[in-house]
């Protein structure tokens, strides 16, 4: 009882925390991998993934009654992210993803840089290419990240925001809101997976997925209440937690 409560904080934390910027994964799959030593890894992911889709279903609904997101765009490109994450995580079954571990780390810390040096990266909504060029962008991003977090993972939220504010030109909060479409269908897609193949810990999922969407109810409220300045902040944060983690993930071995 005592390991399920350690976990439902986690949980709560996780999810307020992915709510907003993403990386809710750098929290929970920790927590369950020393409290729950018994699990293999791959019942770890999808006992994560089984209780993380209910905190993107809980942000994605709170932001879409607060922050103009741009359904018409977002649709599209969760559908791909859905049908893309799918095939990430087949082709993981099939090859080691180790070998992406410095590229991604690479990639994060020009992302982390260019954010903390731009002051006003992401600070202003102000869309600066026609809906259908948004559109393209959105269904590659889904596309190419839905793989990615399929294959993957870690960060994933993190680009999808730095993409939706480089090239579409969206204010910190409206990408993270419209972030959280495509995690929301990755999600689905993974949990499906894992749920097919006999990979979620359902005792555990499920206590956790409560939690989950409280913390997702509080951080997508609270990111609504601050504002861009504030995401940008923790987005700075997650950004170099997830770095930090891949980093000693890499050159630990």
């Amino acid at each position: 009882m005592t390991i399920l409560l350690l976990l439902c904080l986690f949980a709560f934390f996780a999810g307020f925390i992915d709510s907003i910027v993403g990386g809710g994964g750098l929290i929970l799959i920790p927590a369950l991998l020393i409290l729950r030593p018994d699990l293999d890894l791959t019942t770890v992911l999808g006992t994560n993934k089984g209780a993380a889709v209910w905190g993107t279903l809980t942000a994605t609904l709170q932001y879409s009654r607060t922050v103009g997101i741009p359904w018409r765009v977002m649709l599209p490109a969760a559908v791909t992210g859905f049908i893309f994450s799918g095939l990430g995580a087949f082709a993981v079954t099939k090859v080691d993803n180790d070998f992406l571990r410095p590229f991604i780390i690479v990639l994060l810390v020009g992302v982390a840089i260019y954010t903390f040096f731009k002051k006003d990266f992401g600070s202003l909504h102000a869309p600066s290419v026609s809906e259908n060029k948004q559109r393209l962008v959105g269904i590659l991003a889904g596309a190419t990240l839905g793989f990615y977090d399929g294959f993957f993972g870690p960060g994933t939220g993190s680009f999808l925001i730095f993409v939706f504010i480089g090239l579409i030109g969206f204010g910190f909060l409206a990408a993270s809101a419209s972030a959280k479409i495509i995690n929301f269908a990755t999600n689905v897609s993974a949990v499906l997976l894992f749920a097919f193949t006999g990979h979620i810990a359902y005792a555990l999922a499920l206590p956790m997925a409560l939690c989950v969407a409280a913390g997702a109810f509080l951080g997508s409220r609270t990111a609504v209440l601050r504002g861009s300045s504030f995401v940008r902040v923790l987005f700075l944060v997650v950004v170099t937690g997830v770095i930090l983690r891949l980093s000693y993930d890499t050159f630990s071995r």
